[in-house]
């Protein structure tokens, strides 16, 4: 029976890192890559404390506790190679809705379909109803995605970087 069972895991996803690379597109795998030879500062393959620290000083945060990094480091279940990098993001988002799925909840706001949402709306919304926003993510919020001139935010863009993670680059 336990072999059924590991390989109905497999199936679903839940169980080994075999299956990492068909949960992401050719260009977030190449996207992903990218982001770990960053991160891997000594360019040995493997993601450890001193490139963390590495990395985050040259992002501008110098006084990184060992327990911060340590924590980090410890969230997988062994060296940070590559594929366990990838791994560790499609368990962080593993149950996250597909980006046309997070659209259409938008639209649901903007019964015109122009792709904007007036700013004072959305900022009415997120700090009113269900897990509210404090003023420290509404301004978060707006630092990420500032509104246009005439007080619109581009709803589009913010699912984009929701399900992908970086903005699009114009085209």
């Amino acid at each position: 029976m336990a072999p059924k069972k590991a390989k109905k895991r497999q199936q679903q996803g839940e169980g080994g890192s075999s299956n990492v690379f068909s949960m992401f597109e050719q260009s977030q795998i190449q996207e992903y890559k990218e982001a770990f030879t960053i991160i891997d500062q000594n360019r040995d393959g493997i993601i450890s404390k001193d490139d963390l620290r590495d990395v985050l000083a040259t992002m501008g945060q110098l006084n990184v506790k060992n327990e911060e990094l340590e924590a980090m480091i410890k969230e997988a279940s062994g060296p940070i190679n590559f594929t366990v990098f990838l791994t560790m993001f499609g368990e962080k988002l593993k149950g996250a809705d597909p980006e046309d799925v997070i659209v259409s909840a938008f639209k649901v706001l903007d019964p015109e379909a122009t792709g904007f949402i007036k700013k004072e709306f959305i900022e009415e919304l997120l700090t009113t109803q269900c897990d509210r926003f404090t003023a420290e993510e509404m301004s978060n919020l707006w630092a990420a995605f500032p509104p246009d001139v005439a007080g619109n935010v581009d709803y589009k863009q913010i699912c984009y970087v929701i399900t992908h993670g970086e903005e699009k680059e114009d085209e």
